[in-house]
This record gives structure tokens, sequence and C-alpha cells, in this order.
């Protein structure tokens, strides 16, 4: 599967040798003021990223109707190989690093996905970087003309917010269509994931950041991803996910916050 994944990654190298060298400065909706050049070197530093519409599927509103709460999901096909870890980049947030998702054993090799929600500071464009376990990097970009959610105030009660802090629901559902070798996950949060931009309505001031840093998700025992998370995770955060099928595909999660809180949750039982 190493070797498949490596004749993809030179076969795409050789189809678009020419730009290869472009890749990190491509041209882009923001190219006036385009923060990419500076936070790819910073992340990656001088490793060569392959911009990639096909290996990766980034799929993301071209006009949010939320800038809050956009859906953001991208999809992996069986065909890249062993992957490493998925990391999504909003260029144009405050914390530009939304989410990284470091895999473990339980995620799968099959056709993978993951979904989840995420705030926009600004029109922005959207990444979404893949490393195959050969070290390769494959990019997919869209950008998305959404402002405003990173200090967008929560319409929720704060005080309901706070006494529902880290409620956890955990769900192993059915097999994935046509791939029965993978499942699909999704773990649900309640937590007002503040990003530290919102005003209090009532008392004008700025509310403290409290937000939702980790999450580890496992099957059996066995690791299906680590996340590391900012403030660009919009609040009660949402992940949707395909990982290995397996006798044993009752899940559990645990979960940290900037305030060092821990909550942890299972789903029911296989077969339940």
């Amino acid at each position: 599967m190493k070797m498949f994944a490596t004749a993809v990654v030179l076969a795409t190298l050789a189809a678009t040798a020419p730009a290869l060298s472009q890749v990190a400065s491509a041209p882009s909706a923001l190219d006036e003021n385009n923060p990419w050049p500076a936070l790819k070197a910073d992340l990656f530093g001088d490793r060569t990223i392959i911009q990639t519409n096909d290996l990766v599927t980034l799929e993301a509103p071209g006009r949010a109707e939320d800038a809050a709460i956009v859906p953001v999901t991208v999809k992996i096909p069986a065909s890249v190989g062993p992957i490493k870890s998925l990391t999504i980049v909003v260029d144009k947030n405050p914390a530009p690093i939304a989410a990284t998702f470091t895999f473990g054993p339980a995620a799968g090799a099959g056709d993978r996905m993951i979904s989840t929600r995420l705030r926009f500071d600004a029109y922005s464009d959207l990444r979404a970087i893949v490393e195959t376990a050969d070290g390769s990097l494959l990019m997919a970009t869209r950008f998305v003309k959404a402002a405003g959610g990173c200090s967008a105030p929560n319409l929720k009660d704060a005080d309901e917010a706070l006494a529902n802090l880290g409620r956890t629901q955990v769900r192993s559902l059915a097999a994935v269509d046509g791939a029965p070798e993978n499942r699909i996950g999704l773990v649900m949060v309640r937590h007002p994931n503040y990003s530290g931009m919102q005003i209090n309505q009532e008392t004008g001031y700025y509310i403290p950041a409290k937000y939702v840093t980790a999450m580890d998700v496992s099957r059996g025992g066995v690791r299906v991803f680590k996340l590391d998370a900012g403030i660009s995770l919009s609040a009660d955060p949402n992940i949707r996910f395909t990982f290995a099928n397996a006798t044993d595909s009752q899940l559990a999660v645990s979960i940290g916050d900037s305030d060092g809180n821990v909550f942890t949750a299972q789903s029911a039982p296989s077969g339940s």
C-alpha cells in the first residue's frame, strides 16, 4: 500500500512539476494579502505540498449562511494509502490552525472522511493538508465567503451553556455504504467554545476564551484519532468520521478544554 501511495504521489509530481515551486504561493482570491506562505513555512518548512482536488476532496460552502457554523468535510480515497495526519487551516483566522487530526491504527484504510463545523473571521482560503505514511503532503483548497464568525456572540444563554458544559454524545453508526470495512462515528460535545473575541452583551466586556483543545477517540481501546484544536472550531463541537469496522466497534472519547477540564463518554456497546 505504501509503494502504491508513493507511486500516486510521483505521478502527480510528474504531471505538475512546472508548478510545484509555486505551490506555496499559488494564486488565490487573497493574492494582495496572502498569509499562506508564512503559515506554510511555520507548519511544514520547505517541504513540497502537492495541490490536488482528486487525492483530497474539500467540501465547504462558497458563501456560508452563518460564519460561526460553517460545515466542512474532507474526503480521502483509499488509493492515497495510510495517512498520518490531517491539518485544517483557515488562512485569515486569528488562530489559523483550526484542527489537526493525528490518526491511529483504528482509523481504517478504506475511503476516509472527517466532517466538522468551523468559524470564519473573514473571507478566507480554507485548506486541508494530508500527510501520508511516506511523508508526502497533499492539499486541497477552497475559498469561503464568510466573516465575523470568531467574534459573533453565542446565541445560547451563558448560564445554560455552562450548566451543560462537557455533556458528550458518542455514536458508532452503521457501516459505510459500499465499504463495509469502515463505519461512521460521531462525537458531539456541549461547549460554548468561547474564542476570547466575543463580547458579553450585558456587561460590554470580552468573554474570556474557553474552548476545546483536544479530543482522543478510540475503538475498543485502539486509537482512531487524536485531535488538537483551537478557537476556530464552532460552539458545541461536532465531529463525524470514518473508522475501521471491528467485532468491537464501541467508541470512547476523552475531551480536554483550555481550563483543564476533561470530559469522557462512550458509545453504546456493539450490537446494542
